[in-house]
């Protein structure tokens, strides 16, 4: 903002509007809630369809008669099509808009996981999540980036968190509508509500939903942009609309993937890129080994369950500190000491093993608030990194790359134990990845800052 240019002045309609700056210096009023709200179902519903699967498994096994080793390809179909909705399809909301992604992704989830409560083998199954994955993968990139945008700078974090606690949320509502469905109404009734609900949500998303103001900028409407920045402040004047700026000055400009690795960027993107696997790594190898690790200790069906649940309700938790964290003190600051205070958690973990119950489930939670709960920081941060012209790309290449790490993972720990590692070795070295994030960040943290 300029020294004779103020919120007042610019809502007289003196002066022209500047973006991100309009946004970061209001207050978020019900349309922007509305908004993040709106985004925040869609990651909900996203996490419903992406964890039903697995409580499904056990019922699907035994309808078809399967082996585990038939389900793997099933379970991992929708995590490669994932992979490709992140690179592929995310970076297409420059030439279409967020909205348009959100919608589209979130209809052709909801279709195809509608459609697999009529699948007749393995083999249609398989292809309809591979497709749903797609979906998942196209939807989730604008949600972020649309939260973003809307949100004012001093609060982008937090609500970027928010949206992905909607993610995890979904993994527990999942299990609580597969045990209440499948013993009376079967497995299939479960893809009936995850392919319903979303379909409804389409509905209401094509009449709420926002499109991004960047978007409009770049393709040269700046009626319609100017429209949403009157729904943020109402006080603007009506009438024709008037000069709107943009700090990164991309109206008019196509933005390629080749944005992200230019200006500077390319060396900070990947040391993001490497964040982003290394952390995803740790998350689904434990995620994948620890009811094996628990199992083997002696533990409980029950105990098993509760750790499990411990595990997200932790990176829940967490969000509600570090997203105000990351707002007031700095986002790198904050993600990187999560990390390097999660080397303590770890080392916990190691000792918890073989502690009475309560130990082990503070233990738990713990580690959930270092790796489910970094992995949702790393989202805001990377929503934070990029500027909003190529957020969407940023954060859906970031996430596909991370990918990466999610796969071999289970591959690396599940190595290990073979290979002879005890549980306590293993979170021990364990320690390494963690440190080497918390490093990262701080490094990426100094380099913002020169």
């Amino acid at each position: 903002m300029s020294d004779t240019e103020t919120p007042s002045t610019r809502a007289r309609g003196e002066g022209p509007l500047r973006l991100p700056g309009f946004v970061d210096d209001r207050r978020p009023n019900r349309f922007q809630l509305d908004t993040v709200l709106l985004c925040g179902l869609v990651m909900f519903l996203d996490g419903f369809d992406t964890q039903a699967i697995n409580y499904m498994a056990p019922a699907i096994t035994e309808d078809w008669g399967l082996s585990k080793a038939d389900l793997g390809p099933i379970f991992s179909a929708a995590l490669a099509g994932l992979m490709i909705g992140y690179l592929v399809l995310s970076p297409l909301a420059d030439r279409y808009g967020h909205k348009r992604l959100v919608v589209g992704g979130a209809t052709l989830f909801a279709l195809t996981t509608f459609a697999s409560a009529w699948a007749r083998d393995p083999g249609q199954l398989l292809l309809l999540r591979f497709i749903t994955g797609m979906g998942l993968g196209a939807a989730t990139p604008s949600t972020i980036a649309l939260t973003a945008e809307y949100s004012p700078k001093r609060v982008r974090a937090s609500f970027v968190l928010a949206i992905y606690c909607g993610f995890s949320l979904g993994f527990v509502v999942a299990n609580y509508v597969a045990d209440a469905l499948i013993p009376v109404h079967g497995w299939r009734s479960v893809f009936l509500v995850g392919g319903v609900a979303p379909l409804l949500l389409v509905v209401v998303l094509l009449r709420a939903l926002p499109e991004s103001m960047s978007y409009l900028l770049r393709r040269g409407d700046t009626g319609r942009a100017y429209a949403l920045c009157r729904k943020i402040d109402p006080t603007l004047p009506t009438g024709s609309a008037p000069e709107i700026e943009t700090e990164d000055a991309a109206q008019g400009k196509r933005v390629t993937l080749r944005e992200l690795v230019v200006g500077g960027r390319l060396g900070s993107t990947v040391l993001l890129w490497t964040v982003f696997v290394i952390n995803l790594g740790m998350f689904y190898g434990l995620q994948s080994w620890m009811p094996t690790i628990l199992s083997e200790r002696g533990h409980s069906a029950a105990t098993l369950a509760t750790a499990s649940s411990m595990t997200t309700i932790g990176g829940i938790a967490i969000a509600f500190v570090i997203g105000p964290a990351m707002d007031r003190l700095g986002t790198f600051r904050s993600l990187g000491t999560l990390y390097l205070v999660g080397c303590a958690f770890l080392v916990l973990m190691s000792v918890a093993l073989g502690a009475p119950v309560w130990l082990l489930m503070t233990a738990t939670f713990l580690i959930g608030c270092v790796v489910s709960g970094g992995q949702k920081s790393v989202i805001a941060l990377a929503a934070v990194f990029y500027p909003a012209e190529v957020r969407s790309t940023g954060v859906g290449w970031a996430l596909g790359i991370g990918r990466a790490g999610g796969i071999a993972g289970p591959l690396i720990v599940g190595g290990v134990l073979s290979a002879g590692w005890s549980a306590e070795t293993l979170f021990l070295a364990l320690v390494i990845p963690s440190a080497i994030c918390g490093l990262i960040v701080l490094h990426l943290g100094r380099r913002a800052a020169s």
